[in-house]
């Protein structure tokens, strides 16, 4: 049997580690991954992982969701020349106080969570058209379905991507390709250490004193909530459509667009 070749964004960490893992160690070998990140300095949590498993089931590549070129170049990597499943996976966050966000701040977190993951489609969508099959499963978040404090640009970026996919799903349904949003709450993974935080104690920012104490409360509660009531990645992955099946239910929520 031919194996489905599945390209994911952001293997560095969380859901995307342990997708590219799960599915890289399949025994019948049913999957060939390609894992990309942005930073392949990291890619030593996947290698670790990988270290027993297939060779020919997973390439590990670079590839920055923000330059086109760099996608364009894993494009033509590609030895099978077509993906499969495109798991559009890669994003950033961001949590502070809107006051206090510099205008590259948000520009970045649109760059990535936005136009790098219209970017990365727009860039493997043809050849799946051409073809008349393909599965597009994209990263989303509960910050797309309603509005988080101090989360304002995460949010907008996020509400963008769900208008995205509900969109591309009208018009892929007459290409049978299938288009998925797994729109995750608290994951065990390195987001919250890894979002970019606005710090208020610098007086030069111009925020008023109950604001910085309702964000430092903000805080303190999301470090609560994802030390008690995170998922774990495989949780997340185990419900992937087209990859495992499942029980849509034990996500915090999934929708399968088509």
């Amino acid at each position: 049997m031919e194996q489905k070749i599945v390209l994911i964004t952001g293997c560095s960490s969380g859901i995307g580690l342990s997708l590219a893992i799960h599915l890289a160690s399949d025994p019948s070998k049913t999957y060939k991954v390609y894992a990309t990140m942005r930073n392949l300095d990291k890619k030593q949590r996947l290698l670790e992982s990988v270290r027993d498993l297939h060779n020919d089931t997973m390439d590990i590549l670079q590839m920055d969701i923000t330059d086109q070129q760099s996608i364009g170049t894993v494009q033509r990597s590609i030895t099978e020349g077509r993906v499969d499943i495109l798991v559009c996976n890669a994003g950033v966050g961001l949590m502070g106080p809107l006051e206090a966000q510099s205008e590259d701040i948000m520009r970045g977190i649109l760059e990535v969570n936005l136009l790098g993951t219209i970017r990365t489609i727009q860039t493997f969508l043809p050849d799946m058209k051409r073809r008349r099959q393909g599965r597009i499963l994209v990263t989303g978040s509960m910050g797309g379905l309603q509005g988080l404090p101090f989360n304002e640009v995460y949010c907008a970026s996020k509400f963008a991507i769900e208008g995205v996919c509900e969109s591309l799903a009208i018009l892929l349904q007459q290409f049978t390709i299938h288009v998925s949003l797994i729109e995750c709450g608290p994951v065990n993974t390195d987001f919250l250490r890894n979002l970019k935080k606005t710090e208020v104690t610098d007086e030069s920012v111009e925020v008023d004193a109950h604001t910085r104490h309702l964000y430092e409360m903000y805080l303190q509660h999301c470090e609560k909530m994802f030390q008690n009531a995170a998922q774990d990645t495989d949780d997340i992955i185990q419900v992937s459509p087209g990859l495992y099946g499942g029980d849509p239910g034990s996500v915090s929520s999934l929708q399968v667009l088509h």
